[in-house]
């Protein structure tokens, strides 16, 4: 049995309709199960990260976990209750700006995922990081504006980011699951090509036949309007990240080619899939 933590987020439901789909047994793990919508044959169960005593029947008779978290949520029940039970592998949707063998992480995005990623490797349980970076998803943020005109406003719009089909993440997460050969690896996740956000709005406008244009906001006057219900320190790592992406084209690999077995999906191709988001 494979569980799927975090199943009705993007990642984790794309990976349980992925495990799914090749006919493995999928159990998903979520707070409200009423709203889980996911395909029938799915084992959909009901618990808490924050409430321990929910977690051991969510984990009896699990192999293999699949952990997406929310930024800044305590694991440590969860990775104790895992290797309790008997669970043998472990991977964890981590984050691209982790530095390995840094004695101080960058920033809290980074020393957050990497004390998780820390608390898994001690729990002696076989796992595989996938860090991740910039999530194509994260364009839906345009659908709202889209609603009043043609012009998508946003920091940074020459910032690069080889962003990645959430579809990539999940094929790669399956095969790190379900097959041998994947224990202690690391993971970067990318595209397979480098765009700027100028860039990703020009091929969403193709898409939806719009004349759609990119416009710069203040990078400094965003932050603060975030930060008013936003962590601000959260704010400033993700925009220091998104200020040394400008002018510098994004790191592209093949790591969705060698571990899935296919090219990565192009960005055009997250658009076309996504349409309907911004109608």
């Amino acid at each position: 049995m494979y569980l799927v933590i975090g199943a009705t987020a993007h990642f984790g439901r794309q990976t349980v309709e992925a495990l799914h789909a090749e006919g493995h047994g999928v159990r998903a793990l979520t707070r409200t199960p009423e709203k889980a919508a996911l395909p029938e044959g799915v084992e959909v169960v009901q618990a808490d990260l924050t409430v321990p005593r929910t977690l051991p029947a969510a984990l009896d008779g699990v192999t293999a976990a699949f952990l997406v978290l929310q930024y800044g949520m305590d694991a440590t029940a969860l990775v104790e209750a895992a290797a309790e039970a008997g669970v043998r592998r472990i991977v964890f949707l981590s984050s691209g700006a982790v530095v390995d063998g840094a004695d101080e992480q960058p920033d809290v995005i980074a020393a957050y995922h990497a004390g998780v990623e820390r608390l898994i490797a001690e729990s002696g349980m076989e796992h595989t990081f996938l860090r991740l970076l910039f999530p194509a998803i994260n364009s839906l943020t345009f659908g709202m504006q889209l609603q009043g005109g043609d012009v998508v406003r946003a920091p940074y719009t020459r910032a690069s980011f080889s962003a990645i089909h959430e579809r990539d993440v999940a094929d790669v997460a399956v095969r790190a699951l379900v097959d041998e050969g994947h224990a202690g690896e690391v993971y970067d996740l990318t595209g397979p090509e480098a765009l700027t956000q100028a860039d990703q709005v020009a091929i969403l406008a193709e898409t939806l036949g719009r004349p759609l244009v990119a416009e710069d906001l203040d990078p400094e006057a965003t932050r603060k309007q975030m930060a008013r219900f936003m962590d601000g320190a959260f704010l400033d790592a993700l925009f220091a990240m998104m200020a040394k992406a400008v002018d510098r084209p994004a790191e592209v690999n093949d790591v969705v080619r060698r571990i899935a077995g296919h090219p990565g999906r192009t960005y055009r191709q997250w658009t076309l899939d996504h349409a309907p988001d911004f109608s």
